[in-house]
């Protein structure tokens, strides 16, 4: 079964990448970011670009305003290839900075503001990045000059213009000259999350941004009239693909969000009309939770995507009931695939709520054993990813790159199946999969019979060390409301094969400790319970 069979998926072709890729393709497409921004002024240049509290800018003052902060950072010597570093929250500067940097051919590389003074200094310097863009409020948090000696500048950002600098940035002459950017050339560098070890710069180049976002348009069905929020990091994967590229790709509105709190998410989205967001399957379930849900319209939300984490069959049925015409679309995808690698049809996600959907067009999936065979349809091993949203490799980095890619596939470290109609599971990292006594236990399946329980808002299942039996299961589990560990771990048994259960629980209000990117650090919490 191919996605195919559920969209108008438009013409695509193989063509060689990156040397020596062949991968398919949309055979029509833009050529860089920019490019994307260009055909958005033309299609609806006087529509609503972007939105943020009391801003309001068309496509048209878009590509002009980012045209000024590229002259201004042109002014500033930047030059095609530069990294431009942006330490930004979600905000309209890191948008239009964002496309200003497409049209000057930087490369413009992400950091997040949960980040600390050690880690954002690694970053600069590994990138060498030449000017940092930074929210006013985190200066007390960033590197001392001497910690960061390729660093020539920083311009600090804020609502208030007497803290910030940006300003200097947009008083210049539009950026007219044409920068021939290439399409394999170099977009976004993003860190991965260094769980273990050194983060990592992907290399995101302006081909597989651009077709991610034509992914997401084709298979969403998305046009100039669809309003999206922005709710998540802007700095993030998610954030940055299916949010701001795909609103550009469509020539639609992106509505952002400063900080996600559900109950203004609710009323934003009753009053901008909002049709299309991705979210965390927990802030949905924190909007469920609002007692005043019922009193906000939002009948034109049609599509609702989530990922990192399975969804609560209880919470599809809730918003089935309370947004009959919102369908729920399951996507999996990491930095390295720019994104999307599946996404589940919206027609068949309740009856596949076991799976993260179909290989999205273009891309390959395959699950492979530990000496690098293909295992057959049904079976569990490491899912491998190939085609046109696949990275070239990490920044400076041609020993990780060889390691984690293998002829244009990378070896994700997820461990799934692919069932005989071509729908993808995923079961647990390789190494968050726990060996009771040679018993293998999937983390996300305990998980999601957790997500399950009323009281529960989260949850992490880890591996705690056993003389006997080698591993036993470990639950930390955050609750709304006090729950007590024995009807956890019933909740469980009632479900789950009894091996499965949690042997011992954490039960705490405190939320799970995650880092940079927003994924939970599993062994920070395994060394806590041996500590």
């Amino acid at each position: 079964m191919e996605w195919s069979q559920h969209a108008a998926i438009m013409a695509m072709r193989r063509e060689q990448r990156f040397g020596d890729r062949v991968v398919p393709l949309f055979a029509e497409r833009p050529a860089s970011i920019w490019a994307m921004v260009e055909e958005a002024v033309a299609r609806n240049g006087g529509g609503e670009a972007l939105i943020c509290g009391a801003q309001r800018l068309s496509w048209r003052e878009v590509a002009e305003q980012a045209a000024r902060i590229a002259g201004g950072l042109q002014a500033r010597g930047l030059r095609k290839g530069d990294r431009l570093a942006l330490l930004l929250g979600n905000r309209i500067e890191f948008v239009l900075t964002l496309f200003a940097a497409a049209k000057l051919g930087l490369i413009t590389v992400l950091l997040s503001t949960r980040q600390q003074t050690p880690e954002i200094a690694y970053v600069l310097n590994d990138c060498g990045a030449r000017l940092l863009l930074h929210e006013a409020g985190l200066r007390d948090r960033l590197p001392a000059a001497a910690e960061t000696p390729e660093l020539a500048g920083r311009v600090a950002v804020d609502n208030d213009p007497a803290r910030s600098d940006f300003a200097a940035l947009t008083g210049h002459a539009p950026h007219a000259d044409e920068v021939a950017v290439a399409e394999e050339d170099i977009a976004m560098i993003l860190y991965t999350s260094g769980t273990t070890g050194r983060p990592k710069g992907a290399m995101l180049a302006h081909c597989n941004i651009v077709h991610s976002s034509m992914i997401y348009e084709a298979c969403l069905g998305l046009t100039p009239s669809d309003r999206s929020i922005a709710a998540v990091p802007l700095g993030h994967v998610t954030g940055v693909v299916a949010n701001v590229t795909s609103m550009a790709r469509c020539a639609g509105t992106l509505i952002v969000m400063p900080e996600f709190k559900a109950g203004e998410y609710l009323m934003l989205a009753a009053r901008e009309r909002v049709t299309y967001t991705v979210m965390v399957p927990a802030m949905y379930n924190l909007c469920l939770l609002q007692s005043d849900f019922d009193s906000h319209d939002l009948s034109s939300w049609r599509i609702g995507g989530f990922g990192g984490a399975p969804m609560p069959v209880a919470t599809i049925e809730k918003l089935a009931a309370k947004i009959p015409g919102l369908r729920l679309v399951n996507a999996y995808g990491s930095t390295e695939t720019t994104s999307p690698s599946t996404l589940m049809p919206p027609s068949l996600t309740a009856r596949h709520i076991d799976s993260v959907g179909l290989p999205c067009p273009g891309a390959s999936i395959l699950v492979m054993d530990a000496q690098g065979r293909e295992l057959p349809r049904g079976e569990i091993g490491e899912i491998w990813i190939g085609g046109g949203q696949v990275i070239k490799g990490y920044w400076n980095r041609p020993e990780a790159t060889a390691e984690s890619f293998t002829a244009g596939y990378w070896h994700s470290g997820d461990l799934g199946s692919i069932d005989a109609d071509g729908f993808v599971r995923v079961f647990d990292r390789q190494k968050d999969m726990i060996n009771r006594g040679g018993l293998k236990i999937y983390s996300a399946e305990v998980e999601s019979v957790l997500a399950g329980h009323p009281a529960v808002v989260e949850s992490a299942i880890v591996a705690r060390p056993c003389p006997v039996l080698g591993e036993r299961v470990h639950a930390i589990v955050v609750t709304r409301a006090p729950a007590e560990a024995e009807d956890l771990r019933r909740w469980c048994a009632e479900r789950l094969s009894d091996y499965k259960v949690p042997e011992t629980l954490t039960v705490t209000p405190d939320p799970l400790p995650r880092n940079a990117n927003g994924k939970v650090m599993k062994r920070q919490l395994r060394e806590a319970l041996t500590a």
